[in-house]
């Protein structure tokens, strides 16, 4: 066969072929992507197979989950917690008044037991002793000695007390003016008095009679008073409740002097034997001078301290 009789016999099959050409645009900025594709349909084609249906896939039913109701629970109401139990007043921080001053030459009377017989605190028991009369301030650093006015008083007096006196050991103490120095350092605050009679004795030198002198606050005037109530010198005309002062009493030369705040306030001309100190609340009212029995009178000592030499 020639070329003439070969090329006779193609042409029809091309000529029954249909040619699409798509016009492609190139980027002549930027970077070019991937080439775009052809949209569908560009090229057609009698024989070509056509796609396969595409597939549906059937919804899927979940099974019901029935719905599980709890029991109910009771609502359980616990009880309000009990209040815990109030302290006493007087205990503070655990510590006795023993442990605030150093009571190991003293002992204690109070204003509680048998008419004309009031309790009276010895050591050892005092180291540790405790009690409504008798016990540490609010802050720890004092001492209260409180005595209510209708309280019970010694036989030689008709007031009451709460009231150190001083011992030599086991023994009462008993000293004199005429040779030696015998010195009480004292710092205390006067913080109640009763109303209708505010008198308090806060300090003193006793006998074995009677008081050689005393420190006494009437009202705001605090004041050296001696030989039996005759004498006295102020030392403060206005004292305030509740201010801690300095005092200094000091037996020596058969004299007494008496030092406020570090200043010699007194000078008493008195001398004897048989003396001792004595600090606290000592009232000088009772129910005789118009005082309620429950009226108090109170002193908080800070320190204390007796020196012999």
């Amino acid at each position: 066969m020639n070329v003439e009789q070969v090329i006779a016999r193609v042409m029809p099959a091309l000529a029954a072929l249909t040619l699409v050409v798509v016009p492609v645009t190139v980027p002549t900025t930027g970077c070019a992507g991937p080439p775009a594709l052809p949209p569908a349909g560009w090229f057609t084609n009698p024989t070509t197979t056509p796609p396969p249906a595409p597939v549906v896939v059937p919804p899927v039913v979940l099974p019901a989950i029935p719905l599980v109701v709890l029991p109910a629970v009771p609502l359980v109401v616990l009880p309000a917690p009990a209040p815990a139990p109030q302290a006493p007043a007087y205990p503070v921080r655990g510590r006795y008044p023993g442990e605030v001053l150093d009571l190991s030459n003293w002992y204690l009377t109070l204003p509680t037991g048998e008419e004309r017989d009031p309790d009276d605190i010895y050591q050892p028991r005092l180291t540790t002793y405790l009690g409504s009369h008798f016990y540490p301030n609010s802050t720890g650093d004092g001492v209260v000695f409180r005595a209510n006015a209708g309280g019970v008083t010694t036989s030689g007096s008709s007031y009451p007390r709460s009231e150190l006196r001083e011992m030599t050991g086991d023994r009462k103490a008993g000293w004199s003016n005429r040779s030696g120095t015998h010195t009480l350092c004292v710092r205390q605050a006067v913080t109640r008095l009763p109303q209708v009679r505010p008198h308090l004795v806060a300090a003193q030198i006793h006998d074995a009679h009677d008081d050689v002198m005393l420190v006494r606050l009437e009202g705001e005037r605090l004041l050296v008073e001696y030989q039996d109530g005759d004498r006295e010198v102020v030392i403060d005309p206005a004292y305030r409740l509740g201010t801690p002062y300095d005092l200094r009493i000091v037996a020596a030369g058969s004299r007494v002097q008496v030092y406020y705040n570090g200043r010699l306030r007194a000078e008493i001309p008195e001398s004897g034997s048989g003396w001792y100190f004595k600090a606290g609340s000592y009232l000088q009212s009772n129910p005789d001078k118009g005082d309620d029995p429950d009226a108090v009178g109170e002193v908080v000592i800070y320190s204390l301290q007796v020196t012999h030499t």
